[in-house]
């Protein structure tokens, strides 16, 4: 399948942006729109630098980047930043062949983040749905991953559970229904509302006369058409 968004299927991004906020990840994936500031720039940046350069071997080792995923079942799609295979002696539940490589070996996604560990699950999610593109695409199983944060250079291990799994699943049918039925939800002004990039847009703090009439003036339709 060449273009997945013809047939239905999400970004793995977007439900990363569904958690953070689902206001957000309408006006993105509904209403297409799009700005850039400082986070979003720096965040471009440094995935830039990690997607740099192409796969090596340490040891036992296989770094690959930048690698394309899919769920036919989940039908969501996106790029892993980095996954490590990790040599397995035998064949095992959560081991597969490498092209161009003997042995068995053992995928370990791992994403980067430019900041630090937030207290939603957002980076855990989105990490997860990779995790079972991979296990569909590869039939196996895939245990764990973990999370690189740029600001506190650590990473912070994930463990695929059952109740990250469920939680995964269930943010992708709730996204899937948002942009399927080109639902704009009501801004929730919090903490979060500092670091988006469309706060200009969003207008969290305006009451709802005046977010009508700034929506008229940016969109150009009714505000009620898209609530």
């Amino acid at each position: 399948m060449e273009n997945w968004e013809e047939e239905d299927y999400l970004p793995l991004s977007a439900l990363q942006h569904y958690l953070f906020c689902p206001r957000q990840c309408a006006l993105i994936h509904v209403e297409r729109v799009w700005s850039e500031n400082y986070f979003t720039a720096a965040g471009r940046m440094f995935h830039e630098k990690v997607h740099s350069g192409g796969d090596e071997k340490r040891g036992d080792i296989v770094i690959s980047r930048s690698i394309k995923l899919c769920s036919h079942s989940k039908r969501v799609f996106g790029v892993a930043d980095i996954i490590e295979f990790y040599l397995s002696k035998t064949k095992t539940p959560f081991s597969c062949k490498i092209p161009g490589r003997s042995g068995y070996w053992i995928p370990f996604p791992v994403e980067y983040k430019r900041g630090k560990p937030k207290p939603h699950k957002a980076d855990e999610v989105q990490l997860c749905a990779q995790a079972l593109c991979l296990e569909e695409m590869l039939n196996i199983y895939v245990k764990k991953g973990a999370l690189y944060y740029g600001r506190k250079r650590r990473r912070k291990d994930v463990i695929f559970d059952e109740t990250l799994r469920q939680l995964t699943g269930d943010v992708i049918i709730k996204t899937r229904a948002l942009i399927s039925e080109e639902i704009l939800p009501e801004p929730q002004y919090g903490f979060h509302c500092k670091s988006c990039s469309l706060v200009d847009f969003c207008k969290p703090q305006l009451n709802r006369r005046n977010r009508e009439k700034v929506f008229m003036e940016i969109f150009g339709t009714n505000y009620e058409e898209t609530s």
